[in-house]
């Protein structure tokens, strides 16, 4: 890496778990926002279209299930950070962490949760939990990209030379 991309990976890396890890507290104790958004309006939404269950405790996107992704895309992105030669598994980390977010995101724009996620109270969180999906989403995006010669590597292809694309 050049001189100012040196350390760009670290806080793009960094970002992303912040984001990840944060919101466990969340999703694993069953607070009442992470209750509403999976089994207050994802759920419901799911069930209309015919997938009752998909966002309920035990589905398979359920509040756990979606931070158990992210807390393993936030050790395997951070392992790959702080360990050089194991630098691939920031590239993993991150499109483990670009898939989820990815999710995330067409949630906020696809359902009834909208981008200002409305609480049970009234209140409105202006935005900010899709913002944050979206900062993740192109810092995986990044990171990917960074990382795409390894990641190539791990199928046995090399990327395309630069003047070649």
């Amino acid at each position: 890496m050049q001189g100012h991309n040196r350390y760009g990976h670290i806080a793009l890396a960094l970002y992303v778990a912040f984001v990840f890890v944060q919101s466990l507290f969340f999703k694993f104790t069953g607070s009442p926002e992470t209750v509403y958004i999976f089994e207050g309006k994802l759920e419901p939404w799911a069930a209309s279209l015919g997938f009752a269950g998909l966002f309920a405790p035990g589905g398979i996107f359920s509040a756990k299930v979606v931070g158990s992704a992210e807390l393993l895309a936030s050790v395997v992105l951070l392992a790959g950070t702080f360990v050089a030669r194991w630098r691939v598994l920031q590239g993993l980390g991150a499109l483990l962490g670009l898939g989820v977010i990815s999710g995330a995101i067409f949630f906020h724009l696809f359902t009834p949760l909208g981008v200002a996620v409305r609480n049970t109270d009234g209140s409105s969180d202006g935005g900010q939990l899709f913002i944050m999906a979206c900062g993740v989403w192109v810092a995986c995006a990044i990171l990917i990209w960074q990382r795409r010669a390894l990641l190539l590597g791990l199928l046995g292809t090399k990327p395309a030379a630069p003047d070649a694309v």
